[in-house]
């Protein structure tokens, strides 16, 4: 019987996703876990949202050991790849950032321990015994890894939650201004320090490295929206607004295929302070494909908040 595994394979996706950073590995690490589900002997299986868990979990880690060599080699920034989502309710801001662009990014440079271990604790709020007993490890490890994580992340990426309408009347004046070549618009919308990343893997025409202040990054989509982009004219392009890893972003479209995904992270006083644009076709397959993933899941956890140490 695998009704338990089908009530679960949502929340098995989020957190695959969420540690991987590809929608294509999380969707092999689930049917891994499928075949390791049909397999065990159900009768001593006493939780069975807990042993999907841990199964996919360490699934999941095994998969980002293999990926993180083949990361070291690749051509240009590496960028998690866009799954489309609902674009956040105004009091789901926080719960959002835990599957943001941005924050996925950041937690590439945890180790494979680290990272499963702030997604299951962050984004889940499994306490620290559940999360010991899904990775295999003391809680007092699992205690120190979750510190070393949070740390990182706060020191790294300061929290401003943004409402989804404000994100997306940003996201639309932005795509409005670089679409007509409006610098000076788009210089009022960026942060001075707003860094640019575009991930084309080699295979597409891509900045090779991070651009970054308003002024190059302003220069740089005038530039790329006056010309053909891989045979298509920039008038038989389409834009189109729609959620992207629980945010509101920017889908491109054009000669029957997409283009381009698009996600901006804001500041404080609401300014662009970073540009996620994927262009490599490998990461396109789940946008392509029009999937919509609903990777929130109110009823597991508190979001991205804080969570008391001690819990």
């Amino acid at each position: 019987m695998n009704e338990p595994f089908e009530e679960h394979r949502r929340l098995l996706f989020a957190v695959a996703y969420r540690i991987l950073g590809s929608a294509a590995d999380a969707e092999d690490a689930v049917q891994d876990s499928w075949l390791k589900w049909s397999a065990a002997d159900r009768s001593r299986v006493a939780d069975p949202r807990a042993y999907l868990v841990r199964i996919v979990t360490n699934l999941a880690m095994d998969r980002l050991r293999s990926a993180r060599a083949r990361r070291e080699s690749y051509v240009g920034p590496w960028l998690p790849e866009p799954v489309l989502t609902d674009a956040g309710s105004e009091d789901d801001a926080v719960r959002a950032e835990s599957v943001s662009t941005g924050l996925l990014m950041l937690l590439e440079s945890l180790s494979p321990l680290e990272r499963a271990v702030f997604v299951l604790r962050e984004a889940f709020a499994f306490s620290h015994a559940e999360i010991a007993a899904a990775v295999g490890r003391s809680e007092e490890t699992v205690r120190q890894a979750a510190s070393r994580a949070r740390e990182h992340v706060r020191s790294n990426r300061p929290r401003f939650p943004v409402t989804a309408s404000r994100h997306r009347a940003v996201t639309e004046r932005f795509l409005a201004a670089a679409g007509g070549g409006d610098i000076n618009t788009m210089m009022d919308l960026l942060a001075p320090d707003v860094t640019l990343w575009t991930d084309g893997g080699g295979k597409v025409r891509q900045a090779l490295r991070p651009v970054r202040g308003a002024q190059p990054v302003a220069a740089w989509f005038a530039g790329i929206m006056r010309r053909p982009y891989e045979g298509v004219a920039p008038a038989a392009m389409t834009a189109e607004i729609t959620g992207l890893s629980g945010t509101p972003g920017v889908v491109m479209r054009g000669g029957g295929r997409v283009l381009a995904t698009l996600t901006l992270d804001l500041d404080d006083q609401g300014r662009i302070i970073a540009i996620h644009n994927v262009a490599n076709p490998d990461k396109l397959g789940a946008v392509t494909a029009g999937i919509m993933r609903d990777l929130r899941f109110s009823a597991y956890g508190s979001g991205l908040g804080v969570v008391d140490d001690g819990a």
